[in-house]
């Protein structure tokens, strides 16, 4: 994005756009989360402290550290193993928020994590 502001101070840099829905998510070290894709919704997870192994359709693999930002468009499958105890922040654009979490989340029939 372009949205920037800078002064003696330093810098201010938009990273997302506009979103529906922030959530704070936990994860226990060893622990999987998602196996799932969202037809309509973005997905921004913005690591805050620990770290992720995620995986993405088509075999995808990558480590996500605290301070990284990983994001997922409609149509694309993921999963995340935290490799230590983590926590997240999950910035979504599209239905999936609130109580309509499940209107946009559809569950992988074959896992990208056994």
């Amino acid at each position: 994005m372009s949205d920037r502001y800078e002064d003696s101070r330093g810098v201010i840099q938009d990273l997302i756009g506009p979103v529906d829905s922030i959530t704070q998510i936990t994860t226990r070290e060893g622990c999987v989360r998602g196996n799932h894709v969202h037809h309509q919704t973005t997905q921004w997870t913005y690591v805050v402290t620990g770290c992720l192994r995620m995986f993405s359709g088509g075999g995808r693999s990558s480590l996500a550290n605290a301070g990284e930002l990983v994001v997922h468009e409609p149509g694309d499958p993921h999963a995340w193993i935290a490799l230590e105890d983590t926590v997240c922040l999950v910035f979504t654009r599209g239905p999936r928020s609130g109580e309509n979490y499940e209107s946009d989340t559809h569950r992988l029939e074959k896992p990208l994590i056994a």
